[in-house]
């Protein structure tokens, strides 16, 4: 059987609704989620005083783009959910599958819708929302959480191909590396070995100035030693990768996302999970839009006793699970049990399922 996807009549009504009435379900949402942010956050704000120009603009005028895109599963289904069951108790969906349209041509305006909306959520995951959560996360160390304290011990890092950092401590109260030692390899060979007392980010020269150092160069069977108070070299570590927190990956672009993922698997640096994990998020959270448009349209469209609130009922516990279960297979990740590609696409594979049987029995 031939179908005509041109945009028709009824398709224009179907995106309409859909899109009007996401855009109404984040305004009301988010709205509710400010109000209790604020009944929350109100003492934080009068401790620190909090600027009321930086509450408005700094923080909640990037916290709305960060939830609203964190929560697009949930305002995708409500919408779906919502505007297609009250199409079913008008008998308007009885009305177009009698006028020969079939159920599988119905879902074309739906997906359409979903494609838009999902696409628009991935621009916004990569472009637009981390220098939002710059700004936020800027605001929440300021004012809401406490002062951010590194407390790893024997820190390693292989900095560049061949080149290899160790420090005992840092401490974030004065940016110091101690006890920190760097090595040169070619091969199997060291041929170089620099040990310092401690080695402090001057912020000024953007360097490390090395205190009480041992510089031992090895040429063959000959070692030259070098000693000194005080030495300033440059790195490609600097001082930011010591104050690396599981949530400032989520100020990270594409670009630099990816970068930094590179960085981190050659230095063998633990928080890269925390930074596959961001990335593979941002990809599989906008093809829930689709997954969760078919449940919702198989789900909804048929006229039930009980109106539309037990399928806004349904809805809401459902995408509430999408987001939890996409949550907690982070937990897979953290716990090396699942690849980051395969924890975080599960949510999208298990409730593909779903939707896909959902369709099968949807009205046709």
């Amino acid at each position: 059987m031939k179908y005509n996807f041109n945009i028709t009549t009824i398709d224009k009504y179907i995106i309409k609704k859909f899109i009007g009435t996401y855009i109404a379900s984040i305004l009301i949402i988010i709205g509710i989620v400010i109000i209790f942010d604020i009944s929350e956050k109100i003492d934080d704000f009068v401790e620190k005083d909090a600027p009321l120009k930086a509450i408005i603009f700094n923080y909640y005028g990037n916290f709305i783009p960060y939830y609203a895109n964190m929560l697009s599963p949930l305002f995708v289904f409500i919408t779906v959910i919502f505007f297609t069951s009250k199409m079913a108790a008008n008998s308007e969906i009885i009305a177009i599958l009698a006028g020969g349209i079939s159920f599988k041509r119905l879902m074309y305006p739906y997906m359409l819708s979903a494609i838009a909306i999902g696409t628009f959520t991935l621009l916004l995951g990569w472009f637009v929302i981390p220098p939002a959560n710059k700004g936020r996360l800027a605001f929440e160390y300021k004012y809401i959480k406490k002062q951010f304290e590194n407390k790893s011990r024997n820190i390693h890092y292989q900095i560049s191909p061949g080149t290899f950092m160790y420090a005992e401590t840092f401490s974030t109260w004065n940016n110091t590396a101690y006890k920190f030692t760097l090595e040169s390899i070619e091969g199997h060979s060291v041929i170089s070995k620099l040990s310092a007392e401690s080695a402090q980010w001057d912020t000024i020269k953007d360097c490390w100035k090395l205190r009480n150092y041992h510089l031992r160069e090895y040429k063959g069977d000959s070692e030259i030693i070098t000693s000194g108070k005080t030495l300033d070299t440059t790195l490609v570590i600097t001082v930011e990768d010591f104050y690396r927190k599981e949530d400032s990956y989520e100020s990270f672009n594409f670009f630099k996302l990816n970068n930094l993922i590179e960085t981190q698997k050659m230095r063998g640096d633990q928080m890269v999970k925390f930074a596959l994990i961001e990335k593979h998020t941002r990809v599989a959270m906008p093809f829930s839009a689709i997954i969760l448009t078919i449940m919702g349209v198989a789900l909804s469209s048929r006229k039930r006793r009980g109106g539309i609130g037990i399928n806004i009922g349904v809805g809401i516990a459902l995408s509430f699970s999408y987001i939890l279960f996409l949550r907690f297979s982070q937990m897979f990740v953290h716990t090396d049990a699942l690849p980051p590609y395969v924890a975080l696409w599960l949510p999208n594979l298990l409730f593909a399922v779903v939707a896909g049987v959902l369709y099968r029995i949807a009205p046709k």
